[in-house]
Order: C-alpha cells, then structure tokens, then sequence
C-alpha cells in the first residue's frame, strides 16, 4: 500500500472486476488479488514484472473458482499438470500440451511446494522446441485448480494432491530434471512429449 492509501494493484482489480462482471464482486476479485499478491510478492526476484504474475496468478485462480462452481462453461477439456516444485516436470508437461494441442485444452500446472522459479536447464530444453518458458512461474496447488480439472496428473507429488470424484487421475514416473546436465533434461523433455502426446489422442478423441 503506498503513501496515498492506493494498492499498486488497483488497475488489475479494475481490469479483472470488468473481465468477471456477473461472475464475482468487486470484494472477491480485490481479495484473490491481494491474496496472489502476497503469494507472490516475497519471491519476485524481478519486482517490475510482479504485476504482471499477479495478474496470471489471480486470473487463474479466479477462472477456477468460476469453472469448478459452474459459474462459467468450461469450452475445451482442462488438464493439470502437478509435481513437488512446479519448476520442472509439470512446466514442461503444461508447456509441451499447450504447444501441441493448438488451443484444444486448458492446461494448467502446481506444485504442491512450489520454488522461486522454473528451472533454467528445462527453460533450455523447451526452447530447442520453440516454446518460450522464460515467463511463467511457479504455481502453488490449490483446491480450485484441481476441481476445475478433468484429467489431472502427477509427477511425484506423493499425497499432496486433492482427490475429487469424477476426476481422471494418472500418475507418471517421470525423472527429476533437478540438477541435471542438458543431455538428460532432454531425455526428460522427450519422455514427458511422448506422454503428453498419448494423453492429448485420447482426451481430443
């Protein structure tokens, strides 16, 4: 909060009160605004980039909440990816889906214990395939993400995600891209598309 009494995220609750006008009040959106702010805010390494994933953050979370309460129609399937640190596994898992689905899901990742950012060796990994991974970040796990889900996997999570009925839950045993060389990175990279690609078939059939 500045010397004025104004929060320098103001303008994203406006933006996002219009964006969810009919969905949720004012009170709500100015509320999981000030919540992704302080999520996110003592992790910023960057701090001129902090609106914008506040932003992210509260949008998706807000999309969420609307899908899982069926305040809003969900137009395509909605996938999540989840792992320990969401800097790694689910990262390229959402970006690899995303990528190859031309827009055909909603594809979302969490971590159950998320870290300050992606790892830089799966960012270098992703890019030899043209996918930008230098903006997202790492995303907490929360209950609205995973109700909004139809197919959510996990990639070493152990317990730490929520079960829901009527979910299609699967669990893949994929390595740990932390602190590996690039070689192996890739390996993982490649494992992780041939999953993905399977999944999309059969979710898009």
């Amino acid at each position: 909060m500045s010397a004025d009494g104004t929060s320098p995220y103001d303008q994203i609750v406006e933006d996002l009160t219009y964006a969810y006008e009919g969905v949720f009040p004012p009170e709500t959106v100015a509320k999981v605004v000030a919540e992704a702010g302080a999520l996110l805010g003592p992790r910023a390494r960057i701090t001129r980039y902090l609106p914008i994933f506040v932003a992210r953050q509260a949008r998706e979370q807000l999309t969420a909440v609307a899908q899982a309460e069926g305040r809003v129609a969900k137009q395509v399937p909605e996938l999540l990816f989840l792992c320990v640190h969401n800097a790694g596994r689910s990262q390229m898992a959402a970006a690899l889906a995303e990528h190859l689905s031309a827009r055909r899901v909603h594809v979302r990742s969490a971590g159950s214990e998320p870290v300050d950012e992606v790892n830089p060796t799966v960012v270098e990994a992703l890019a030899e395939r043209g996918i930008d991974l230098t903006t997202p970040y790492p995303k907490p796990l929360t209950h609205s993400a995973v109700q909004a889900a139809d197919v959510i996997v996990t990639m070493g999570c152990g317990d730490a995600c929520p079960v829901f009925p009527g979910k299609r839950y699967e669990d893949w045993d994929v390595a740990d891209p932390d602190g590996q060389l690039l070689e192996v990175v890739r390996d993982i990279r490649d494992d992780i598309q041939a999953r993905v690609t399977t999944l999309l078939r059969e979710v898009l059939a």
